[in-house]
């Protein structure tokens, strides 16, 4: 049985923590929402700008809502240019992140928070269930086109809902020529 998934790519970006983003922004400052993303999660209107020991970054967009750990999540590309050998991790394992300098209107904080993220599927259990796919499973999801790849070694991620979308980052979406709302088939 195969599946059609939605993929939808990331830019990079930053989840704050509430410590981190009172630093950066000002005491219980509350980010604006500028695009739902679902689950409750949005893309804030608010930037900031991350450095490296090798460069900077501007406008780096912030995640909300405020989490309780900080974590940058960047494309391969920004740690050239911020001069760091970031891991490919999980959202959330900061094991091993590498330490940026976080830089906002209000003030900065420094963090070992940069990450590779790896690319997933938030995957609900209506869905994942009929398919024989688990939580934590690997699974490889199929994109056509003229610049049709397999992704192999995507993390499932089995929640509760009633949808199933791919997350990738920019440039390996770029890579395969896919625009947001694409569709790949899930392979387990």
């Amino acid at each position: 049985m195969s599946y059609q998934v939605s993929i939808m790519m990331s830019n990079r970006h930053v989840h704050l923590s509430r410590e981190v983003c009172d630093q950066v922004f000002g005491k219980d400052y509350e980010l604006t929402v500028k695009k739902e993303i679902g689950a409750g999660e949005f893309a804030a209107a608010e930037t900031v700008t991350l450095e490296g020991p090798g460069g900077r970054m501007e406008n780096v967009r912030v995640m909300g809502p405020v989490r309780s750990f900080t974590q940058a999540e960047l494309l391969q590309s920004d740690c050239w240019k911020l001069g760091v050998d970031a891991p490919l991790r999980d959202s959330g394992d900061l094991r091993d992140a590498v330490p940026l300098r976080i830089i906002g209107p209000a003030g900065e904080a420094e963090a070992a928070c940069g990450i590779v993220a790896h690319r997933h599927i938030h995957m609900a259990s209506v869905i994942s269930e009929p398919l024989g796919i688990n939580d934590g499973q690997m699974v490889s999801v199929k994109v056509g086109g003229e610049r049709g790849i397999t992704f192999h070694n995507v993390l499932v991620r089995v929640h509760k809902g009633k949808r199933a979308e791919m997350h990738i980052d920019m440039e390996e979406g770029n890579a395969a020529g896919l625009k947001n709302g694409a569709l790949g088939e899930i392979i387990p």
